[in-house]
């Protein structure tokens, strides 16, 4: 899979202004609405126990009716050794793990809050070119809209590739939550993300995004949400909605819960080859 636009491919040489002014241009490209080629109730997964090589991989839901063939689920995170990014990308297909793909390319700046894509766009670039399948949606391990031009890496992946994208952070990098966080959620709940004084590209009180409770501890333990966000070509509530259906049993969805796996793996594989 290679750039629709090439032009938005990250460039460490730019200037942090020129770089600030390129998210700009690319949060006006970002299309925050839904525009996705597949029925979001054929995303299957559930409980079930899977590796990265797809040893029983294999997830369903709790029965709904879909319509269509299940849709190529990519899920994208990244690892580091030394000076080097290593990019992991791992598809699935009805929770089947179909294919996966990896690159490792130098990191040229050091990591600016803001501005990760500039630090870790290429090497992702650089695994999607390495795909024999064209996903149908990405989910990365980073901030979409929730960001402070509202093009976090997903925004600056999904634009580059016009792909739709899903940004999951563990962090909230902007925004301020609608209720408030310092509470045990639920599982399966979430909180808007609205946009503040923070996020210069987008009206305060606009919900750029979500905080999901992906799964929840008894007792006195608890686990924090992961917060959500539209990269490109899906909307806040569908970000949602898919992160949620995504989830099976762990803080991190399914995509990039293999993905991290992967990386890792491969971070391990990198070392040893020094």
């Amino acid at each position: 899979m290679t750039p629709v636009r090439p032009e938005y491919v990250p460039d460490a040489s730019l200037s942090r202004d020129e770089m600030e002014a390129l998210q700009r241009e690319i949060a006006e490209s970002a299309v925050f609405a839904d525009d996705l080629d597949f029925d979001l109730d054929a995303v299957r997964v559930d409980g079930a126990s899977v590796t990265t090589d797809g040893t029983q991989a294999r997830l369903d839901t709790d029965g709904a009716a879909t319509t269509g063939d299940p849709p190529l689920v990519a899920g994208v995170d990244q690892a580091f050794v030394g000076d080097r990014a290593v990019s992991a990308v791992v598809v699935l297909r009805d929770g089947d793990v179909v294919e996966r793909a990896h690159a490792v390319e130098p990191v040229e700046i050091p990591y600016i809050p803001g501005l990760l894509s500039f630090r870790e766009g290429g090497a992702i670039l650089a695994a999607f070119a390495e795909l024999d399948r064209d996903p149908d949606v990405a989910v990365v391990d980073g901030s979409g809209r929730i960001h402070f031009r509202e093009a976090g890496l997903a925004t600056h992946i999904g634009v580059t590739l016009d792909l739709p994208t899903v940004g999951v952070a563990k962090n909230l990098l902007c925004g301020t939550p609608r209720d408030s966080l310092d509470r045990k959620l639920p599982a399966g709940s979430r909180v808007a993300i609205e946009a503040d004084a923070d996020v210069e590209t987008a009206a305060p009180g606009t919900v750029i995004g979500h905080a999901v409770q992906t799964k929840q501890y008894d007792g006195d333990r608890h686990v924090n949400p992961v917060y959500v966000s539209p990269g490109h070509r899906v909307s806040a509530d569908t970000t949602a909605d898919l992160v949620a259906r995504t989830a099976a049993g762990y803080k991190l969805p399914e995509p990039t819960r293999l993905a991290d796996a992967y990386a890792d793996d491969l971070k391990a594989d990198v070392r040893d080859g020094d």
